[in-house]
């Protein structure tokens, strides 16, 4: 009897278009010999489907054996799909609804890393106020430039400026508070960018570190920008050129982040190698891993001879294990 897996995809979320390729890519890898795929499609206004038709969340997940969750951005990550399935029952993948919500939180991430001594940039959280202005003039002549700006939730890079100027911040602020009421500004550092895989219990490590990925981006985009990650632009390098040492401590500080945030299954987290050392930036728990053709998971897995099946595979039993 095959078991059911439900491929929880879209929701809404400024990332929905992504979320609908990568819960693509894994219903076309899944086993059909093994496993029944079902997809479960959220649409933007939250609405479930199953087989194409509307439904109610208890009769979209009925007969589920299993929920592989790849709704990225609000929703998905932030621990409220996380709370549906633990209702009905459901066993999923990724972490759970508590540790997910404090992952989708940017702030929160650094705090709890920078006390297992992982090196963040210098940051502040900033809430919006009513005259943006003024707000952007205070934040010019306190905080030191260049800087970047961010939501403080979400990802894939929607709501990121680069600010080196007065009008650049004010622009800044203005996108990063379309996400919500509160955003990141932190120092820009120049560097390097990198990110690295970390999947539990796999070939024979609690956690296992894929090989580093070295991102370059195009010149005419100054970080890693959404449009930079999935216009085929970037040069994404695995396994990265990276020195030996510098390779051991992007595995180690990946592994340190994984397990110091209680994430499960997989995760990916993003760093920048600068001139003082190696930042940690950001961590991609497993619903906001992309598994999209462009995506840099799968392109790691293929470095190490993993194929996207057996990683499917593999997380599947882990989250039927409730590992």
């Amino acid at each position: 009897m095959r078991t059911v897996v439900g491929v929880l995809r879209g929701g809404p979320s400024s990332e929905y278009e992504i979320s609908l390729q990568s819960g693509a890519s894994i219903l076309e890898s899944l086993d059909t010999e093994k496993y029944e795929p079902r997809d479960l499609f959220i649409s933007r206004d939250g609405q479930w489907h199953s087989r194409g038709v509307g439904v109610s969340p208890e009769r979209a997940l009925a007969g589920v054996d299993v929920a592989f969750n790849v709704i990225h951005g609000g929703f998905g990550e932030d621990g409220r799909v996380q709370r549906v399935l633990d209702a009905l029952s459901v066993p999923y993948t990724g972490a759970d609804a508590l540790t997910s919500a404090l992952a989708y939180n940017k702030q929160n991430t650094k705090d709890i890393v920078t006390r297992a001594g992982v090196k963040v940039a210098h940051g502040l959280v900033v809430e919006r106020e009513s005259d943006l202005e003024a707000q952007a003039l205070n934040l010019f002549r306190s905080f030191p430039h260049p800087a970047i700006i961010k939501p403080l939730a979400g990802g894939s890079s929607v709501g990121m400026t680069i600010v080196e100027n007065y009008h650049a911040l004010e622009h800044g602020l203005a996108e990063a508070f379309k996400f919500g009421n509160k955003a990141l500004i932190e120092e820009f550092i120049k560097g390097r960018e990198a990110t690295v895989g970390v999947i539990d219990d796999f070939r024979g490590e609690k956690a296992y570190a894929l090989l580093p990925v070295e991102i370059i981006p195009p010149k005419k985009h100054k970080f890693f920008s959404y449009e930079a990650k999935y216009s085929g632009e970037s040069t994404e390098l695995c396994p990265g050129n990276f020195t030996e040492s510098e390779k051991q401590e992007l595995e180690r500080l990946a592994k340190l982040v994984h397990q110091e945030m209680g994430l499960s299954h997989y995760s990916r987290s993003d760093f920048i190698i600068g001139k003082r050392g190696i930042y940690f930036l950001e961590v991609n728990a497993a619903a906001a891993c992309g598994m999209t053709k462009e995506s840099l998971f799968p392109k790691a897995l293929a470095a190490v001879g993993a194929k996207v099946s057996e990683f499917i595979d593999h997380v599947i039993n882990l989250a039927l294990k409730k590992k």
